[in-house]
């Protein structure tokens, strides 16, 4: 309004019609971004080019997590459908042209380890392969289930730093560490998931967790429990490999 010398009415009226010539879009209310002649067909930008921006608008910390995430780190198996964000609140996903982002909480968002990737409009939070890895975990449901969890974990593992990984264990619940670790070491590689579930064997014996299912949501009476994880295998998990 300013720029322009011009009215509110008339300013929403110039948007209005930018958005009809599928010249701009709005992602979330308030929040217009250019769509340049090579995403007009899409009819939005990539989110990963507005995402940076929409959480300053926002004022939310975030970060480019899941499956999103494992893109970054050669580690994503299949595309996700939605470009998955992790966000400090409760977040309504978006539909912008067929750009969709899902957002997922976690309350602790703004403490977790992340890394800047440079795109054409500024620089992108990503969570770290080992924050990558517990997020696969705690969210698998968002990441295609336990056998593409593993499936990714398999191409993630050769990115993960070992002392990074306990260092950010006590960021996330105990059980996440003791699902973590009983896949990993389960990946048949030439010894570096076996490396990465040792430290995370030795965090566990230090603090004796009780003993948690492989799958919350199936059920696990009756099923024997491993005892260096302290974990009820419930459901057997194949790599989709």
């Amino acid at each position: 309004m300013a720029a322009l010398e011009s009215s509110p009415v008339a300013v929403r009226a110039a948007l209005r019609r930018q958005r009809q010539k599928g010249e701009l879009a709005m992602p979330v209310r308030g929040f217009y971004v250019i769509v340049p002649p090579e995403y007009r067909q899409i009819r939005c930008l990539p989110a990963n080019q507005f995402i940076p921006s929409l959480m300053e608008y926002l004022n939310e910390p975030y970060y480019v997590g899941i499956l999103s995430a494992g893109e970054y780190y050669g580690a994503a198996h299949q595309r996700p459908q939605a470009f998955q964000v992790i966000v400090e609140h409760s977040r309504p996903g978006i539909l912008c042209g067929s750009v969709r982002v899902d957002f997922i909480k976690r309350k602790n968002v703004a403490h977790m380890p992340t890394r800047d990737f440079k795109t054409p409009r500024g620089y992108l939070k990503v969570s770290t392969p080992e924050v990558t890895a517990f997020d696969l975990i705690g969210y698998s449901h968002h990441a295609g289930g336990l056998d593409n969890v593993v499936t990714v974990l398999t191409e993630l593992a050769e990115s993960i730093d070992s002392e990074k990984l306990v260092a950010i264990a006590g960021l996330s619940p105990i059980t996440w560490v003791q699902r973590l670790g009983y896949l990993l070491e389960k990946i048949n590689d030439e010894g570096v998931a076996k490396r990465l579930a040792e430290v995370l064997a030795s965090y566990v014996a230090e603090r004796k967790p009780v003993p948690a299912p492989l799958a919350p949501s199936q059920p696990h009476r009756g099923v024997r429990q491993v005892s260096r994880w302290r974990l009820l295998p419930n459901e057997r998990v194949t790599p989709d490999l």
